[in-house]
């Protein structure tokens, strides 16, 4: 049975809920939330990062938040509440539903870097 990119993102968009820029300062701030950029290097490198995020590629997320694998980046912890945008929201949801699938529980979705941005998040170089 195949899927359509509605039927992914609307399961993705379920699994994972969609905070405000406030929620995320708060979850940063109180219980030391990772907040990951997804996008493509060339856009991090364009526009910059939020200020203290970790940049993994959308197609690099799973390598880097599994325990086991060689590239596991430390900073991935099942228990820590991991917090993803992206330009508009699609890749974040995407990528908090593989890291829902592989039993992290405390992920949320910023949505699109802008927005975040526009809502006074610090930026800092890519």
């Amino acid at each position: 049975m195949s899927v359509s990119v509605k039927q992914l993102m609307a399961a993705a968009n379920e699994a994972v809920p969609k905070i405000s820029v406030d929620e995320a300062r708060k979850l940063v701030a109180k219980e030391n939330a990772l907040m990951v950029d997804v996008r493509d290097g060339t856009e991090v490198a364009n526009t910059g990062k939020i200020k203290g995020a970790v940049h993994v590629s959308r197609g690099m997320i799973e390598f880097r938040a599994d325990t086991e694998a060689p590239s596991h980046d430390p900073k991935f912890q099942k228990d820590r509440p991991v917090i993803l945008y992206c330009a508009s929201g699609g890749r974040a949801a995407l990528a908090g539903k593989v890291l829902k699938d592989m039993g992290y529980t405390k992920v949320r979705n910023l949505g699109g870097f802008k927005d975040a941005v526009d809502g006074g998040l610090e930026t800092e170089p890519g």
